[in-house]
């Protein structure tokens, strides 16, 4: 047999990055994504049943980038070097977001700050609370998760958030949370964790701008719908 003759699904693999180099990944199904990204690292293999394998194994394109190298390597067909474009592709993606916040002006770019987050929290089965911490001219200083699972008035504590914010000589903050169920719409336990926390930090002298709730491709902004002004204005009566 030739050295020379191509792989089988060499033809496929073409086809599927010129389609990409045309109109991007539209009209991509998943696994084809999955599977373009392995073709990275894999220059004489053909992956598209690796491709639905992990897949099927991980639930969805999310569960797949999110995926240890060890936990990609479970799946047959796919080793270290097969796992290289999945893994480098969620590194840059993170890193290109990660940048367009912080050059960026959080508070008036809210969509920017959804992408940004919705990328690190979709398809989450338990909720993750995040605080942006900003210095005085509004600038990202440091990103952490702070709580994790049931998000309740007992399990968020305020004196945390704050005792954060005050390590990183934050001067405001911006609160996130997701809902596994895909609907972001508040709760009153959310109306709750968001008033307590606002008045804490207000007594420190630190400001909240914003606390999105993230969902399903989609989100709910606390400043947007105009509690966070609300709340301000509560806390001034007092």
């Amino acid at each position: 047999m030739s050295n020379n003759k191509h792989h089988k699904g060499s033809g496929h693999r073409q086809r599927l990055r010129e389609k990409f180099l045309v109109s991007g990944l539209s009209g991509f199904h998943d696994y084809e994504v999955i599977e373009l990204l392995l073709t990275l690292g894999t220059p004489r293999k053909d992956c598209k049943e690796a491709a639905k394998d992990a897949l099927e194994k991980y639930k969805t394109l999310p569960g797949v980038l999110e995926a240890s190298v060890e936990e990609l390597c479970e799946v047959q067909g796919i080793g270290p070097k097969n796992a290289l474009g999945i893994k480098l592709i969620k590194s840059v993606a993170d890193r290109y977001l990660k940048n367009r916040l912080i050059e960026k002006d959080p508070i008036s770019n809210s969509r920017d700050l959804f992408e940004y987050l919705y990328h690190s929290m979709r398809d989450k089965n338990k909720e993750l609370f995040k605080v942006i911490f900003l210095d005085a001219k509004n600038r990202v200083i440091k990103l952490e998760t702070l709580f994790t699972g049931t998000l309740t008035a007992s399990s968020v504590y305020p004196r945390e958030v704050v005792r954060a914010a005050l390590e990183h000589h934050a001067a405001a903050v911006i609160f996130a949370h997701n809902h596994p169920s895909g609907d972001p719409n508040p709760s009153a336990e959310d109306i709750a964790i968001t008033q307590q926390l606002l008045f804490a930090c207000k007594t420190m002298g630190i400001v909240v701008h914003e606390h999105l709730v993230i969902g399903n491709n989609t989100y709910f902004s606390f400043s947007d719908h105009g509690h966070i002004t609300r709340m301000n204005h509560e806390f001034d009566k007092l």
